[in-house]
């Protein structure tokens, strides 16, 4: 795990979800997710659109070319465990994750741009469809 997730755990498990810096005043969550090849947990920050029931995450990687680690994982493992602030603490529960494609797909991505402009810019980065999915509580 680099510092600056390591930095960005303890600061959300400590605040209640609640994060500075670049994640300030968007919704969070933490995603646990079993590793593909390794088989260990590993826990990423990732921010996350709410609609309705679900939590919708986008594996943009910032715009890399390449899917980040925590998506092949879900494909490998679509079970793991998101953290979210509620009231000032942290829940934690588990969730199933389901790639959304088509035309859904492009909405859920357009209505996250429209609240975090760096998603369309990491669209325009990368010549790869960007995975969005919904993470449904078990």
């Amino acid at each position: 795990m680099s510092d600056f997730n390591a930095q960005v755990i303890e600061e959300f498990r400590a605040n209640g979800g609640k994060v500075g810096g670049f994640f300030a005043g968007y919704d969070l969550l933490l995603l646990t997710t079993t590793g593909a090849r390794s088989g260990r947990r590993v826990t990423t920050p990732v921010m996350y659109l709410p609609d309705g029931e679900r939590l919708i995450v986008i594996a943009s990687n910032a715009g890399a070319d390449h899917h980040p680690a925590w998506y092949h994982n879900l494909r490998a493992d679509p079970e793991a465990t998101v953290e979210v602030g509620a009231e000032g603490s942290v829940e934690s529960f588990p969730v199933k994750a389901v790639e959304v494609t088509g035309a859904e797909r492009d909405e859920l991505y357009a209505r996250m741009a429209a609240i975090a402009p760096n998603f369309a810019e990491y669209e325009a980065k990368t010549s790869r469809r960007i995975p969005v999915l919904a993470l449904h509580r078990l």
